[in-house]
């Protein structure tokens, strides 16, 4: 039997988890920071843009996390 939430996969997943979670909040703070602050459009699409490489990161490591998981079952 497997321990739940103490091993490597776990403790990836919840990594991930942080790096979106952390993301959509500086995302939705640089959105608000720029409105209140009036940043010019190339400002705030360089937020955009780093949010979005943000998000792509995680995806990237989900996809990374699925694979680990699928070779894993493969080995019972």
């Amino acid at each position: 039997m497997t321990q739940q939430g103490n091993t490597k996969q776990a403790r990836a997943g919840q990594r991930v988890a942080l790096i979106v979670a952390g993301t959509g909040v500086f995302w939705v703070l640089a959105i608000m920071l720029g409105s209140e602050y009036n940043w010019s459009n190339r400002t705030r699409a360089l937020f955009d843009l780093a949010a979005l490489a943000g998000f792509g990161f995680a995806l990237w490591q989900t996809y990374q996390l699925w694979r680990a998981r699928q070779n894993d079952k493969g080995d019972d």
